[in-house]
């Protein structure tokens, strides 16, 4: 991707050189729930049990963070552009509906952090908290994603992972992502999986939209690139590679082939009225 001397947000809150606490006991319930559905992993138990364990726990240990390298600056600088480009192009496209577009923050952090959702360690992958409007990434994870996962890795897997995330602040701000849990309500394990397929296969359609808007900066591997990382953390892909088997009504996320296909539309229509993920999974 394109990025090297382009707008920055401001938007960027860095906490990779401050000390961190390791994932402390709290935020209730519905932060743990919320964690679950996070983009990467949520799902699979063996990600998930030091989560629990650590917010079980009750302990506090704190942990210095170690300076930034001048990779870790330079990561952190693209992440800015990237952000910035969301906001511009969401902007635009919010203003071109009659809406105004909230800008959310943006946290970069080591091993673990404290949100409105609760506390969360860097195995829960990068996620979105509605609770205080934030996207929550540990720049580690990607080179997790490369190793475990075998996605190609690049700039722009992050920047289709960011872009993700900030689908997910868009179901916030269109009131998607609270219709969807009022439906859960009252359904079976299955059916509510169902909707979180729905919701997560949108936030992938919304990344899509963004890329289209923003072909100018993309480099000829990039949307490959992306394609990689969704084909990466579908849940079959998941399921199959941490338990050896898969369970489709456990799917929370959508399979390999549904996050590509809809990051695709995304990316060839532009067009945010097609992103009917909710009408095409019932």
């Amino acid at each position: 991707m394109k990025w090297l001397g382009r707008r920055q947000s401001d938007n960027v809150e860095d906490r990779r050189g401050l000390s961190g606490g390791k994932v402390i006991a709290g935020g209730g319930v519905i932060g743990i729930i919320i964690l679950l559905l996070n983009v990467f992993g949520g799902e699979t138990g063996q990600q998930i049990a030091p989560i629990l364990e650590q917010m079980q726990g009750g302990q506090t240990q704190t942990e210095a963070a170690a300076p930034l390298s001048k990779e870790d600056e330079e990561m952190g600088n693209f992440v800015k552009v990237v952000l910035a480009d969301n906001e511009d192009i969401w902007s635009k496209i919010f203003a071109e509906n009659g809406m105004t577009y909230e800008k959310p923050k943006l946290v970069l952090f080591r091993g673990s952090v404290q949100t409105a959702c609760g506390g969360a360690s860097s195995a829960s992958g990068p996620f979105y908290c509605p609770g205080d409007r934030k996207v929550y990434m540990d720049l580690a994870f990607f080179e997790e994603l490369k190793t475990k996962f075998g996605a190609k890795g690049g700039d722009f897997a992050i920047a289709y992972v960011i872009a993700h995330e900030i689908g997910h602040h868009i179901q916030t701000l269109l009131g998607t992502s609270a219709k969807m849990r009022q439906e859960q309500e009252g359904k079976s394990e299955a059916q509510a999986n169902k909707l979180s397929v729905a919701l997560e296969l949108q936030a992938d359609f919304y990344a899509g939209v963004w890329a289209h808007y923003n072909q100018e900066n993309l480099d000829t591997d990039d949307i490959d690139e992306a394609l990689s990382a969704a084909n990466a953390v579908g849940d079959d892909a998941i399921q199959s590679k941490m338990q050896g088997h898969v369970v489709p009504d456990s799917f929370t996320h959508g399979t390999s082939e549904q996050r590509m296909y809809w990051f695709k539309k995304g990316f060839k229509t532009g067009d945010i009225k097609q992103g009917t993920t909710f009408e095409e999974i019932r």
